[in-house]
């Protein structure tokens, strides 16, 4: 009996230490060794700190020594006779883990118009070509399009897909990540033939050119844009050549919505109200501001701000089920975001991040704080989000649901699954195919994609 209730105890004992280590597991020590002693100077995110060029070696026995050793004169600490050799070793084994993330976007180069992905087998036909840097497509009747060009032409491709230049677009500045960027119709096209266009707008001040983000509206009329007019100009100008934002789209209201991004001033202008950068925006379809903006009794606020602490926003879409806006922003090293845009919301740049910046310093310690949004998700490594459409044609039934987005940095498309507006799953597709800076749904079911260095716009047709 005795030893029957020894066992008993024996058993429950072990029972409880079981249950204890299942809710409460063993902590990663090499992970809070990084956050203790690494994470001040390289950032939170050990998978963002990984994404470098590695000036002396990336081996496990070279990263033991860089660690261990230190390199002074360049601010790295030595760490020998704090850390014991064994977590010098576990840290070097935490870094080279996280090389994976990186590695997952080493694609092979396309040796075929054909491409597999989990759900869906594409060919690509080239709809385009002999384009500089094409940024927007908008779709008009009778099967023709619009593209833009950074570098400062817009074209009409025809159901032939023969190319013409449309005249009568904006001088810009094409320098940079500036020039002619995103272009829109109106939701009443067929009617008004209004035509909305983003671009770097320049002027000259004492002897210095500076550009900021423009917006133009005009009527098409053949291959030609006339009644121009500046229904929107982004202040401060600048001196700088980059982080223009610029992408477009009308919600169901007729509001147009547009990004202006920071301008590479993330000090002043994503948190201050006084200025349009670093915003996204939101007018009537005349340039005019809504009497419902959320700061327009605000004294000194730019009265078209719609939501603020952004970056450099590329991808901007409205989603039909909900009305709501969908964003994307380019991070810096690491942290590129998703965001669904709310209004009067302060989405954190530069006060929140989950990324460093390029020198590998960190640029915030916080990735929350109070009464800033939180991004629906976030890539570490950078992907450099450009455009975004969601998949809604029976063409591509596995698809339908979907969002895309373009990926300048790793030259691929990204397919997001989604569930009660959530991302839960991601694919990479078009492995390679280029830096796409563009993908949109056209209304006859398909889906066009702009890639720049080759000049090239593809249509996806589902095999």
């Amino acid at each position: 009996m005795i030893k029957y209730i020894i066992a008993l105890v024996l058993g429950v004992v072990l029972f409880s230490f079981v249950q204890l280590k299942e809710q409460n597991p063993p902590k990663d020590k090499a992970q809070e060794n990084y956050k203790k002693y690494c994470s001040t100077c390289h950032g939170d995110k050990v998978e963002a700190f990984v994404d470098r060029q590695w000036k002396y070696g990336k081996t496990k026995a070279a990263l033991i020594a860089s660690i261990s050793n230190g390199y002074n004169e360049f601010g790295m600490p030595t760490w020998k006779g704090i850390l014991k050799e064994k977590e010098i070793t576990d840290l070097a084994n935490l870094i080279i883990k996280n090389f994976a993330t990186l590695e997952q976007y080493k694609f092979e180069k396309p040796t075929s118009t054909i491409f597999k992905s989990a759900e869906l087998t594409i060919k690509i036909d080239t709809i385009a070509s002999g384009l500089n840097s094409p940024w927007g497509m908008a779709f008009l009747p009778d099967n023709e399009m619009l593209i833009t060009d950074r570098s400062g032409k817009m074209y009409r491709l025809d159901k032939k897909h023969q190319k013409t230049v449309v005249t009568g677009v904006p001088a810009v500045l094409a320098q940079g990540q500036g020039g002619l960027l995103d272009v829109e119709l109106h939701p009443n096209y067929e009617q008004n033939k209004f035509v909305y266009i983003s671009y770097s707008a320049f002027k000259e001040e004492n002897g210095t050119k500076l550009s900021t983000t423009a917006i133009m509206r005009a009527k098409l009329e053949g291959n030609e844009l006339k009644e121009q007019k500046i229904i929107f100009e982004a202040l401060p100008y600048s001196k700088t050549r980059h982080h223009y934002g610029s992408r477009l789209t009308f919600n169901k209201d007729g509001y147009l919505f547009f990004s202006v991004g920071d301008r590479g001033n993330e000090q002043e202008n994503p948190q201050s109200l006084e200025n349009d950068c670093g915003k996204i925006h939101r007018i009537h379809d005349d340039g005019q501001t809504p009497a419902d903006n959320p700061f327009i009794a605000e004294k000194n606020a730019r009265t078209s701000i719609f939501s603020y602490g952004h970056r450099n926003p590329q991808g901007l879409v409205l989603n039909q089920e909900t009305g709501e806006v969908w964003e994307h922003e380019h991070g810096p090293r690491g942290g590129d975001e998703f965001n669904i845009i709310k209004k009067s919301k302060n989405y954190g740049w530069p006060l929140i991040s989950y990324g460093i910046n390029y020198d590998g310093k960190t640029i915030t310690n916080l990735t929350a704080k109070e009464d800033m949004e939180q991004p629906e998700t976030y890539w570490i490594p950078s992907i450099a989000p450009s455009g975004m459409t969601f998949v809604n044609s029976d063409r591509y039934k596995t698809w339908k649901g979907n969002l895309l987005i373009g990926s300048l940095r790793f030259k691929y498309l990204n397919r997001c699954v989604l569930q009660n507006g959530k991302i839960i799953k991601q694919e990479s597709i078009l492995p390679n195919i280029g830096r796409v800076r563009n993908v949109k749904m056209n209304p006859d079911g398909y889906i066009y994609v702009a890639v720049e260095e080759l000049g090239y716009v593809f249509r996806l047709n589902p095999m």
